[in-house]
């Protein structure tokens, strides 16, 4: 198997994360450590491992990316995202797991399909209660309520909803989509986590009511010592469990209770002018730090995959 030490680096749209990235990993020199854009094009079946990291920032929107991911991390390279985990996550599925460690939740409501496809009939759906048990679902949630998709993000398909009809009229816009329906927090203070390596949690004061570029406010103040610390530990406990290296957590903070909003973020925002300089730097810094321990193997990264022991017992060397 390859001795490579390259990082590669899969993106999408972003400018300045990248670059900035590259050089500070390649101006380290790091035990011959060296970091590139991945250049991909096809994947065989018997292809050696070409990197020994490689940092995804767009398989949620290239399916191929993810494919070769996954095959990527079977040849021993150290993916950050873990892909299995990242295709597999879910926001329901989430916040129950979030609820059973101890950290603060909304209630939430995993709903039936609006629509589904053409082969799907009657018969498929024989074991769906109907109708839908809609007054105990809005006496369990109560309102105002969030109805948002169970798996993706980007604020697509969000609705904030006040009654039992203003949740029917949303509902009847999702489609194919599975949401789920969230107690909505009445927030005193929202905070926005960088969480980097599962240890390292900048927590950042954040406004999701103002425009994109200027959600992002330096406030090195805004949280009290023991709210800080409390937001600080359950972020870091999060990406503990789900195992995710790069991640946001947000926290709606409610009578100095955090709550946990958001906090499957796998490839999250790293624009420069999104998240300022200061944090930016941040960013650079503790990535690097992390990716290039993984490629020195000086660490391992999390969940590592069932099938790596099946592999060295057949004599098939892995880092």
């Amino acid at each position: 198997m390859s001795g490579s030490r390259k990082i590669g680096l899969l993106v999408g749209r972003e400018e300045s994360f990248p670059a900035a990235f590259i050089d500070e990993v390649n101006r380290r020199a790091t035990d011959g450590v060296t970091a590139e854009l991945c250049r991909l094009g096809g994947t065989q079946l018997d292809d050696p491992r070409q990197y020994a990291v490689i940092i995804d920032r767009i398989s949620h929107e290239v399916p191929y990316y993810r494919g070769h991911l996954k095959y990527a991390a079977l040849t021993g390279t150290a993916v950050i995202n873990n892909p299995f985990w990242w295709s597999a996550d879910e926001k329901f599925f989430g916040t129950a797991l979030l609820a059973r460690l101890g950290i603060a939740v909304p209630r939430t409501v995993l709903l039936p399909n609006k629509t589904y496809i053409e082969d799907i009939t009657t018969e498929s759906l024989r074991n769906l209660r109907y109708p839908i048990p809609w007054e105990d679902i809005a006496d369990y949630v109560r309102f105002p309520a969030i109805l948002k998709p169970n798996i993706g993000g980007g604020f697509k398909q969000v609705f904030k909803v006040q009654s039992l009809e203003d949740l029917w009229r949303c509902y009847d816009e999702t489609g194919l989509q599975t949401m789920i329906l969230q107690e909505y927090i009445e927030y005193d203070h929202y905070v926005r986590c960088i969480c980097i390596g599962r240890r390292e949690i900048m927590p950042i004061r954040w406004d999701p009511r103002l425009v994109w570029t200027e959600r992002y406010i330096v406030d090195h103040q805004h949280l009290t010592p023991d709210l800080g610390a409390r937001v600080v530990h359950d972020a870091r406990l999060i990406c503990e469990t789900l195992g995710f290296d790069m991640n946001t957590v947000e926290f709606a903070i409610r009578d100095n209770v955090p709550y946990a909003i958001d906090f499957l973020n796998p490839a999250p925002d790293f624009e420069r002018a999104r998240i300022r300089d200061v944090y930016f730097n941040w960013v650079v810094e503790k990535m690097a730090d992390l990716a290039i321990n993984y490629a020195r193997t000086a660490e391992h990264p999390p969940g590592r995959l069932r099938w790596d022991r099946f592999i060295r017992d057949v004599g098939v060397e892995t880092p």
